[in-house]
């Protein structure tokens, strides 16, 4: 049985049709099979044999999809890396997983560290022969290769590791094709589609929603190879009708059309908007509808679990909540005990509690690593998040926070820190801000404030504005939630995917300064 993701590389009627643009090179559906193929080819001639990891370090680029695809037809494990990572992180990643091959340049960090490892992967560089342009006689000869079975291993994606070492997440063919199946048959994506995709194609994010999902609907993708305002806009007015990104693409296209108003015409022709990886404020949901007539669908998930909540296609999408559990799956609010959270007399879940998920989409687990597999899940098969949610009357999921760093412990009181950060980007002169419990031996944990200022906000000092601002959080918050420390940067530390990194913030905080 052929994988579903390379469907459309066997439709003769898909084989004009553009698959994936990349700036002025343009991959049909029929040229990206025979690419596919040629590599395929050209990498089990090396000595890599399916079921192999094949690791990459690549941009998003045209080598790095034909590779994917390549890997899923024929049952190579693909590991993806993050291209900012350094030295360290490479190789933990490259032995951890036993790469037998790292796709990366010649003369990349990547290279040299895989070059110093006892066991090094071959070396195989995106300039060579397997990604070369096949001559016309080879072009219809497919690999002596078995196509995977569906329940074969299609990827292995590293976790962030900010709670400790990356940890290699082990998602099937079968899961990956219901969950981006549902959620792309929920958000109507069609043939007809075509994908500003500027999301960052070594997490699940960008290769799953985006080059798998286009996939599964014989879809075209406009990839860039970075976000960029002017290259999502010219996306969009060459036809794009979907974007899906991060808070921080969002918020970049807002401070654009705040300054560019009449840009708006670019959105004209899109039919969704959506945001992940980590969570929108409602402000911006406020803004974006003002300027496009558009309401962005918010959605949550984790490498983990897929994407594993959504906010309707028709119905309402509500401002600062991820809507409900995706088809396929289960979602339930769980205390300290494990235990069901019960909902009041209107049926809504107001304490905050984890996250826990149940679903066909769920990671087979954590590669190597039965401890940690055996950790995040109960005996009867439910994934603990580490998120922290509330669930409204009508069941819509709203996102408390990270269960480590977004619950403060502080005089007695659990809060939430995206409550905080929410009240603060009200604030005419915030364009970003951070809410982290810092140690204190009176509080337990002292409400410490990053923020970053507006970009027009040039009429107070630094300091003016670190003292006002919890006042501000005072007048419409109870006082015992305004920060007791505020300090203004000029950008928040955030990994590739827009997250902040409040680890890094915590040693930035003087916990005794007075507030």
């Amino acid at each position: 049985m052929t994988s579903p993701f390379v469907t459309y590389l066997h439709d003769p009627e898909a084989a004009s049709r553009p698959a994936f643009v990349f700036g002025d090179t343009t991959l049909t559906y029929g040229e990206l099979a025979t690419r596919t193929h040629h590599y395929a080819r050209g990498l089990a001639a090396s000595g890599v044999c399916p079921g192999d990891r094949v690791a990459l370090m690549l941009p998003s680029c045209p080598q790095l999809v034909i590779a994917l695809l390549a890997h899923l037809e024929f049952g190579f494990v693909h590991v993806p890396i993050n291209t900012r990572y350094r030295g360290a992180e490479v190789a933990h990643i490259l032995t951890d997983s036993g790469a037998s091959a790292l796709i990366a340049a010649t003369d990349s960090e990547a290279a040299a560290v895989a070059a110093g490892l006892p066991n090094p992967p071959r070396l195989i560089s995106p300039t060579s022969a397997p990604f070369a342009v096949p001559p016309p006689g080879q072009r219809s000869q497919p690999p002596q290769l078995e196509p995977a079975s569906p329940d074969a291993l299609g990827l292995i994606i590293y976790t962030s590791g900010t709670t400790g070492r990356s940890k290699g997440v082990m998602l099937s063919q079968r899961a990956l094709a219901a969950n981006v199946g549902a959620t792309t048959g929920l958000w109507r994506f069609s043939k007809d589609d075509t994908l500003a995709l500027a999301l960052p194609l070594f997490h699940v994010h960008g290769l799953g929603l985006g080059v798998l999902g286009t996939m599964l609907h014989g879809m075209t993708s406009h990839v860039l190879a970075r976000f960029s305002v002017e290259g999502v806009l010219a996306a969009l007015r060459a036809g794009a009708t979907i974007f899906m990104g991060v808070p921080t693409m969002h918020h970049r296209l807002l401070e654009h059309l705040d300054a560019h108003p009449a840009d708006t015409d670019a959105f004209a022709g899109a039919r969704l908007f959506t945001s992940g990886s980590a969570a929108l404020p409602a402000s911006d949901h406020e803004r974006f509808e003002t300027h496009t007539g558009t309401r962005i669908l918010e959605r949550y998930g984790m490498s983990e679990t897929g994407f594993t909540l959504s906010n309707p296609y028709d119905g309402e999408r509500r401002a600062g909540t991820v809507g409900f559990a995706v088809p396929g799956y289960e979602a339930e609010l769980r205390g300290d005990d494990g235990r069901p959270l019960v909902p009041d007399a209107t049926g809504a879940v107001g304490e905050p509690g984890e996250i826990w998920v149940r679903g066909n989409g769920l990671m087979d687990g954590y590669w190597q690593n039965p401890t940690a597999t055996a950790a995040s899940f109960d005996a009867d098969g439910w994934f603990q998040t580490g998120d922290v949610a509330t669930c409204d009357a009508d069941g819509y999921f709203r996102i408390v926070g990270r269960k480590s760093v977004d619950i403060i412990k502080s005089g007695g009181f659990k809060l939430s820190a995206r409550e905080i950060e929410d009240v603060l980007l009200g604030h005419p002169s915030v364009s970003e801000a951070a809410v982290v419990g810092v140690a204190d031996p009176a509080w337990g944990e002292r409400i410490c404030a990053a923020i970053v200022r507006a970009p027009n906000a040039s009429d107070t000092s630094d300091d003016e504005l670190a003292d006002a601002l919890p006042p501000w959080v005072s007048e419409r918050l109870a006082s015992y939630k305004k920060p007791r420390a505020v300090i203004v940067l000029e950008r928040l530390p955030k990994n590739a995917l827009g997250k902040v990194q409040k680890h890094r913030l915590r040693p930035l905080f003087d916990v005794h300064q007075p507030g």
